[in-house]
């Protein structure tokens, strides 16, 4: 690979890396796996760069570790052993200025929107996290998963119905 096209790789793809392991996380829902899935997906990603691409990047590199999860989850059931994004979450901070009823209060939240989007079919799930967590456009997520837009969009209207009424005995306790 010419230095010329590593370069661009690195100023056009690389500053989407959050976006693509917060993808995984929610995807995969293991840190661990989501941290392997990443780099395999980066370096797919940099075998097929050829320096002369133009686009959208994001959608691109996000479109490949949409594959490489399912690829790792068809190749690998999840581990028992591995500590999953939502335990992850859930664990105790040594340094946080917020109450301790504040923290309590964000963490049962936190929690019952995990249990939710777990609870989603995975193409409800993925675009309810491409477009309320990554911000993606209709037109970008249809790139990634590789439907039509008005496929988005549906899928996206029946994922945030079953969340609301997945939240909704959540909302009734805590209000």
């Amino acid at each position: 690979m010419a230095p010329r096209d590593v370069e661009s790789f690195e100023r056009l793809v690389l500053p989407h890396l959050d976006d693509a392991y917060a993808l995984a996380c929610l995807l995969l829902r293991s840190e661990t796996d989501a941290q392997d899935v990443v780099q395999e997906a980066v370096l797919r990603a940099l075998r097929f760069y050829h320096g002369q691409r133009e686009g959208n990047e994001r959608a691109w590199l996000l479109t490949i570790v949409r594959n490489c999860c399912f690829t790792w989850h068809r190749r690998r059931r999840p581990d028992r052993m591995s500590m999953s994004y939502s335990d992850a979450e859930a664990a105790p901070q040594l340094h946080d200025p917020s109450s301790v009823d504040a923290r309590a209060i964000q963490s049962s939240e936190q929690a019952a929107i995990n249990r939710a989007l777990a609870l989603l079919a995975p193409e409800h799930r993925e675009v309810i996290v491409l477009r309320d967590v990554q911000d993606l456009s209709y037109r970008e997520i249809s790139e990634v998963v590789g439907v039509p837009m008005g496929t988005v969009m549906s899928r996206l209207a029946r994922a945030r119905e079953r969340l609301a009424s997945l939240l909704r005995p959540h909302i009734r306790e805590v209000g």
